[in-house]
């Protein structure tokens, strides 16, 4: 007679979940729905559509958490019932079904606890990530290419809001360097672990005599800022220069001078711009983003913290986080957690979260070192 007991497994999952709910804090989360909720339904709320995006963002946002607790909470219950099901008719299909589902709640409840873990100044807000080739050459171009993909895949797993800003390709593959956006909860607090300089070794594709390759790329991740407001940016500290979107091998994306690249005189700072399709949209998008990184670097100098925030980042040797190696053996490793998989492939399909959060437990226990 089939005997399926996990009535510990999941009251240790009940236990650290309760844990969980006792940060997220259900009830100011259903309190912001509904502050939040009439905000939205203000006839004249898209008469500021700053303000509007604001609201809207950030009430999807809560919806979103305060539906995924409550997913746990019923999936946790369910799990319960089929256990009981599984036992009572005898079903082995019904006790691989449970087994599964516990693996499973393993799983996403051990990421909702490491959210738990953000709670930086900025952690809530969306991310603004760029990624730039660094030393070697046409692979280095081509490993950018790779991280971009990478992420993007990340978060089309996790379903999350990704908006490419601008992308400037090499001349023989892959880029020089890209530019985009990932609106989701805890986007910055969850990217920044990503933030240095990312090593790949494999056998060159650019190279005719097969030889291997070391390249290198730089992550860099900021906080995009909900009010731009914070940081002002006199006209006389910018240059502000106009031209053409571009796609690979130099084709037109269209047939506008749209796409707007601001230079920040005092610091160098450059950001450049050619999502939209008209130039006041790319200037406004340029200025917010530049915005943030001056305020971050603010921030990083008040604190002195810059290199536990965006930082200096020289995509070379003696400074890599992380290695890709796909020759003479396969391996992804993270040179600060220790974390490695075997499976390289499966990396830079988007099977980040290993990574990811091993990243968040690092960073949380140097800060309480």
């Amino acid at each position: 007679m089939l005997e399926l007991d996990l009535s510990a497994d999941i009251q240790a999952l009940r236990s650290t979940f309760a844990d969980i709910l006792a940060v997220v804090d259900v009830p100011r989360l259903e309190s912001d729905i509904a502050r939040l909720s009439t905000e939205a339904g203000v006839p004249d709320l898209w008469d500021d559509p700053e303000k509007a995006q604001r609201v809207t963002s950030a009430l999807s946002h809560r919806q979103s958490e305060l539906a995924r607790v409550r997913g746990i909470q019923r999936r946790l219950d369910d799990l319960e019932v089929l256990v009981e099901l599984a036992n009572e008719m005898g079903d082995e299909d019904s006790a691989d079904e449970a087994r599964a589902e516990l693996a499973s709640l393993d799983g996403v409840i051990g990421q909702l606890e490491v959210q738990t873990l953000l709670d930086g100044e900025y952690d809530e807000r969306p991310a603004v990530v760029t990624i730039r080739a660094g030393a070697g050459g046409v692979d280095a171009a081509d490993f950018a290419e790779m991280l971009v993909r990478m992420y993007l895949r990340w978060a089309e797993h996790h379903n999350y809001k990704v908006t490419v800003m601008d992308t400037s390709y090499a001349e023989e593959a892959g880029l020089k360097s890209a530019t985009f956006e990932v609106d989701a909860p805890y986007a910055f607090g969850t990217l920044s672990v990503e933030a240095g300089t990312h090593r790949l070794v494999r056998m060159s594709p650019f190279n005719s005599a097969g030889k291997r390759q070391t390249s290198f790329a730089a992550v860099e991740v900021i906080p995009l800022m909900e009010e731009a407001t914070e940081i002002d940016i006199p006209e006389t500290d910018m240059r502000v220069d106009v031209f053409r979107s571009s796609g690979p091998g130099g084709q037109s994306v269209n047939t506008t001078d749209s796409a707007v690249r601001i230079t920040h005189l005092p610091t160098g700072i450059v950001v450049s711009m050619q999502n939209e399709k008209s130039q006041i949209q790319n200037r406004a998008a340029a200025l917010r983003v530049l915005q943030s990184r001056l305020l971050l670097l603010q921030k990083e100098q008040e604190a002195a913290t810059k290199k536990e925030l965006a930082g200096n980042i020289t995509a070379s040797w003696g400074d890599q986080m992380r290695s890709y190696v796909l020759a003479p053996y396969q391996m992804v490793k993270d040179l600060r957690t220790d974390h490695e998989v075997n499976n390289p492939q499966a990396v830079f399909d988007g099977d980040l979260d290993g990574f990811i959060s091993a990243g968040i437990r690092w960073r949380k226990r140097k800060t309480e070192d």
